[in-house]
């Protein structure tokens, strides 16, 4: 069923992609049929397409970890010691590891961490750096010179560097891989949001609402706001798997979430025995190919958004 709806929304987009003007452009210079078709046409509409892949991807891993007590019995947490090392089977889908814990339940639940630091991270920084970053860039003056420095200290500190930082002082957590995370990403945000109101403030809707006397806080948040929401949109997406990215880097490394708490950095951690790496490829390869799917789902529908908000991208 999901196949079929696949192939006629790739029928739709195909057939919408051979109605473009630049289509009919090279009928006109005369260039071969199924050069137009498959190099032309086919790349156009193979966007929609993968962007529908993503999404249906990330719905499935997103629904998968929220759903994670509906699609497995077993505890992330409990320890097994006859059930160590375990081959996937029917019991356990993915196996088990060096304790006994099953893998498929510990991505699942693992996943539950993993998306709530990248996401969340990414929408507490979007959400700092799109409310300073819109009311600096449209009032500018000293407000706006003290917000764009601010903004490049936290972007000088590499985030190793403050997470070694934090880790020394007050210990490994999920709040300070967070705020790590919020404090590094947040200054990327501000300056695209300001470098946007910066170009949409001279235009003459904004001269015609300030004419009227409206407030700087209506004309930026409620006017201004929405006709930058979309590089804002792509690049919020972007982040999101950056940050999952670093996770499960930092995890690997132990400098991230603590081991106690499974996510999918902390299940990779075994991947630095080369040992498991050539004997027991199931305690590793499931979990890699999850992250791997889901930042690349996520990445899809960046681009799809991308092309949304600037049609003159595509082609």
């Amino acid at each position: 069923m999901m196949t079929a709806g696949v192939m006629r929304y790739s029928r739709s987009a195909m057939l919408d992609s051979l109605s473009r003007d630049f289509i009919k452009t090279a009928r006109a210079k005369g260039l071969p049929e199924w050069r137009i078709n498959f190099i032309h046409g086919f790349r156009v509409a193979l966007t929609p397409v993968i962007v529908l892949i993503g999404l249906i991807v990330f719905l499935i891993i997103l629904l998968a970890s929220i759903f994670a007590p509906l699609l497995t019995s077993h505890d992330p947490m409990k320890i097994n010691l006859r059930a160590m090392l375990q081959p996937p089977s029917w019991e356990h889908i993915f196996g088990t590891d060096k304790t006994g814990r099953d893998v498929f339940a510990r991505i699942l639940y693992g996943g539950r961490v993993s998306i709530l630091v990248g996401l969340g991270s990414a929408l507490i920084g979007a959400f700092i750096g799109v409310g300073v970053g819109c009311y600096a860039g449209y009032k500018g003056g000293w407000i706006d010179v003290i917000a764009l420095r601010v903004s490049e200290i936290f972007m000088a500190f590499p985030q190793i560097i403050l997470v070694l930082l934090l880790v020394s002082i007050v210990g490994q957590s999920l709040g300070n891989l967070m705020l790590i995370f919020v404090l590094t990403g947040w200054g990327a945000m501000y300056r695209l949001t300001r470098a946007r109101v910066l170009s949409l403030r001279e235009e003459e809707y904004v001269q015609a609402l300030q004419s009227f006397g409206l407030s700087t806080w209506l004309i930026c948040y409620k006017h201004i706001l929405p006709n930058a929401l979309g590089p804002i949109a792509v690049n919020i997406t972007l982040t999101t798997a950056m940050f999952i990215l670093a996770e499960a880097g930092l995890s690997f490394l132990g400098l991230g979430v603590p081991p106690s708490i499974p996510t999918w950095g902390n299940i990779l951690i075994v991947a630095q025995d080369l040992r498991v790496l050539q004997n027991n490829w199931w305690l590793w390869l499931p979990v890699g190919a999850v992250i791997s799917l889901f930042v690349m789902a996520v990445n899809f529908i960046g681009d799809g958004l991308r092309d949304s908000a600037d049609p003159t991208l595509q082609g």
